[in-house]
């Protein structure tokens, strides 16, 4: 993969102010970088497989500033895999240092809006694995999403709602910390899924208060 093609997708999907630091990333210790379809149960990931290029992959549906903080998010386990190997927890406190390190040039008012980067700026004083696990960032972010108007976001349905999540619908159940508790319609397995996360073909339901 060329620093055209990795400039170009870079482009296309974050602030333009951010691109050059970005590349320099890329440039410091190059990897494959994907775009992917939207996938419900994350927003990007870091592949090492011996014998093959480290690759991090993105989902394409991300607004810039998401896309930007999952990018460096990536490349900060990219860094931490050249130190250590596997010998590191995956969202530790390498990990941690590491993507605060990296975030920080970027981290300013030039590149993220005022409200967008308060919040961020607080979420990076203890980075969690997930932007999803902070509910007011991920409401942050959400703002700047093409379109917003059309999500339906899972803490807003009603419990024993049916809803649908990469194909398979499922019954909303109790809050577990930051995750319900749901069941799969058809086998009846039970899944954890993230309170923001965003679902399709809701079907609520009925609540009776006596």
């Amino acid at each position: 993969m060329t620093a055209e093609q990795v400039h170009a997708i870079l482009s296309q999907h974050i602030p333009q102010s951010a691109v050059s630091y970005c590349l320099h990333l890329w440039k410091e210790n190059p990897f494959i970088l994907r775009i992917t379809k939207s996938r419900q149960t994350k927003i990007g990931d870091f592949t090492c497989r011996p014998g093959e290029r480290v690759r991090i992959t993105i989902n394409e549906d991300l607004n810039p500033y998401l896309f930007l903080t999952t990018y460096v998010h990536e490349v900060a386990h990219h860094r931490v895999h050249q130190q250590v190997g596997n010998r590191a927890e995956p969202h530790g406190e390498l990990w941690k240092q590491t993507f605060q390190r990296l975030l920080e040039p970027v981290l300013n008012n030039s590149v993220f809006p005022e409200q967008l980067l308060a919040l961020l700026s607080q979420h990076m004083r203890q980075p969690m694995a997930s932007t999803f696990a902070d509910v007011a960032l991920t409401k942050a972010f959400r703002q700047y999403d093409l379109n917003v108007d059309a999500h339906i976001v899972l803490s807003s349905l009603g419990e024993g709602s049916i809803f649908q999540l990469n194909g398979r619908y499922f019954k909303k159940g109790k809050l577990r910390r930051t995750r319900f508790l749901c069941q799969e319609v058809r086998s009846k397995k039970q899944y954890l899924v993230p309170a923001e996360a965003l679902v399709n073909n809701a079907q609520l339901t009925l609540e009776w208060h006596f």
